[in-house]
């Protein structure tokens, strides 16, 4: 257990399926140091595809661009599924029909911040996109899962009709850039120690030790 408070920003986005991967192993390394209701966990936004129309593309034809074809998409997506189940996690890309823009969804992720419900939306956007298939960049859709993390439904609505965050989200992103962070996931404890990439969660144990030294 830690001496001092603990504090982990994660730069990441919900579209990468490695961010999804990485929260699962730090939440098995907060549960080991016994720090899970304790740290403060902050998210925060690095869009993998800022160029992203805001309609979104169709996924599979994106991606097959993105990694050479469909044989290596399918490769890559069969190797995140290993991993994926061995957290607890069920992708099932064959529902994903498209890649969103991500920009609303991380408004959306700075709201629940400040309604102290940050965490279970960001958990509810990685399920609802990666195990339901919704498309994220739907506002309705956005709406929805925000309600089913605990949000007021109408207070988001409004969120994302409006142009509230968008500074701050912009701010937070062109931050992550200054770090020097070029991939995500992304994580850094106390300011001072980084874990880049979703590590084994004994990676997470070893640097939240170090910092007790």
């Amino acid at each position: 257990m830690t001496s001092q408070a603990l504090t982990i920003d994660v730069y990441s986005d919900v579209v990468c399926p490695w961010c999804f991967i990485g929260k699962r192993r730090l939440e098995q390394a907060l549960d080991t140091v016994k720090e899970r209701d304790s740290a403060r966990v902050i998210w925060r936004p690095f869009q993998l595809n800022p160029t992203m129309p805001k309609a979104g593309m169709d996924r599979r034809v994106y991606l097959e661009a993105k990694f050479g074809g469909s044989g290596e998409l399918n490769t890559m997506q069969d190797r995140v599924a290993a991993v994926g189940i061995s957290v607890g996690i069920e992708f099932a890309f064959d529902r994903i029909a498209r890649t969103p823009n991500t920009f609303d969804a991380h408004r959306l992720i700075w709201f629940a911040q400040q309604q102290g419900r940050q965490d279970a939306v960001v958990e509810e956007l990685f399920h609802g996109y990666f195990e339901e298939g919704f498309n994220i960049g739907d506002a309705e859709l956005l709406s929805s899962l925000a309600e089913r993390a605990g949000l007021e439904r109408d207070k988001v609505i409004r969120l994302l009709r409006s142009e509230e965050g968008v500074d701050a989200v912009r701010q937070e992103e062109a931050r992550g850039h200054q770090l020097g962070i070029r991939g995500v996931p992304y994580f850094v404890l106390n300011e001072k120690t980084t874990v880049s990439g979703a590590q084994p969660a004994e990676t997470f144990v070893a640097a939240i030790e170090q910092m007790t030294r």
